[in-house]
């Protein structure tokens, strides 16, 4: 009997298992490991957001799929206070964290073999899974000239603040993609996971007039408070835009149970309407940026770009498995460039959200 050969099989290894052999290594080190490798948060949830979740545990019933009222009412005043949008005409939706909706847009949208997915050249991995999925094409690059006149491109997706590299894409490239898009009848997902992390750089929403020129037609903004309020472990996100295609996203997810959980909706509301936490954690991680930067510079790193978002993207322009080992045995992980794409293979990604007293011990560790 022929069995159909196993969905995972589209896909790569994970990604970070790759990093196992220099995780031990780093692991090794007489004062232990620093994990700049991963932006997974270390600091505490803020007290107002672990009151509201605990307020709302006593949840038997079953959530509702679009959201509360209340929380549909602060993702759109949020999106209206830090993507400029108007909430005229503005669909809105929780989703389990950012991550599954990445890879599982394209299949909600329908995309499907012989469609093309439009991913930048040096990106997230999982948008590229994404696709993997469904059985489409992807297409990586920065310039969608390079895209040639294909009628198929069915989803083209664009992250700024960028990661791995922190680049910021200026309103009128934002713009030029939003109407190449809209010509062919495809769809632009806006990452903007990081979009409150802006350093040497104002970022730009998707959902921004002088982007989508006040239209939201063919377009969608996916966003996290994993960063931003220290909710990775909540997994709590959701996307903003089009109403059609989040009146199709919603159908689908209510069908397939993809629900957001009441107390996570509770506390979501709680770090959407405050302002004061989410503005002391962006300024722990702005001087942990600084003392990253000097320190990595001082050691002879490169960085490029990394002018927002939570990453340092360097190179000491070598082989990035050659870095990553190289500072695996001063005790540091960091993640190698190739886990974005080709592009990448010369330079690491090291992340921000390490504690201040590891950050503080990296400068040691480089001159050692």
């Amino acid at each position: 009997m022929n069995r159909p050969a196993p969905v995972s099989s589209r896909l790569p290894d994970f990604t970070w298992d790759t990093l196992d052999a220099a995780a031990a290594t780093a692991a090794a080190h007489p004062d232990g490991l620093i994990n700049l490798s991963m932006g997974t948060p270390v600091d505490p949830v803020p007290p107002v957001i672990r009151q509201a979740l605990a307020d709302a545990s006593n949840a038997p019933g079953y959530p509702l799929t679009a959201g509360t009222p209340a929380l549909r009412e602060a993702i759109a005043a949020w999106v209206a206070r830090a993507c400029g949008a108007g909430v005229d005409g503005l669909g809105v939706l929780p989703t389990i964290g950012s991550k599954e909706l990445v890879a599982w847009l394209p299949t909600l949208l329908g995309v499907g073999p012989g469609d093309v997915v439009v991913v930048p050249s040096v990106a997230y991995p999982t948008y590229e899974d994404g696709a993997r999925l469904v059985g489409a094409t992807t297409v990586r690059t920065d310039s969608l000239t390079a895209v040639g006149p294909t009628p198929r491109v069915r989803l083209v997706w664009v992250n700024s603040p960028g990661n791995p590299t922190g680049r910021v894409l200026p309103a009128a490239h934002l713009r030029k993609v939003v109407d190449w898009a809209r010509e062919r009848g495809a769809v632009v997902a806006s990452d903007e996971c990081y979009l409150p992390l802006g350093w040497d750089a104002e970022p730009v929403s998707v959902l921004s007039p002088e982007v989508c020129g006040g239209s939201y037609d063919g377009v969608l903004a996916v966003h996290s408070l994993s960063k931003r309020s220290n909710l990775a472990g909540y997994r709590a996100g959701f996307v903003a835009g089009d109403p059609a295609l989040v009146a199709e996203l919603l159908k689908i997810r209510k069908h397939s149970g993809m629900i957001v959980p009441a107390p996570v909706q509770a506390a979501m509301v709680a770090a959407l309407d405050d302002q004061a936490h989410a503005d002391e954690q962006r300024e722990r991680y702005r001087a942990r940026r600084e003392r990253l930067w000097a320190a990595f510079a001082a050691a002879g790193f490169t960085v490029e770009y990394s002018e927002a978002g939570l990453y340092l993207w360097m190179t000491r322009d070598e082989d990035c498995w050659e870095t990553v080992d190289w500072l695996a045995r001063r005790g540091i992980l960091v993640a190698a460039g190739v886990f974005y794409g080709p592009a990448g293979s010369r330079h690491v990604r090291a992340a921000l959200t390490e504690s201040d007293e590891h950050v503080a011990a990296v400068a040691d560790r480089l001159r050692g």
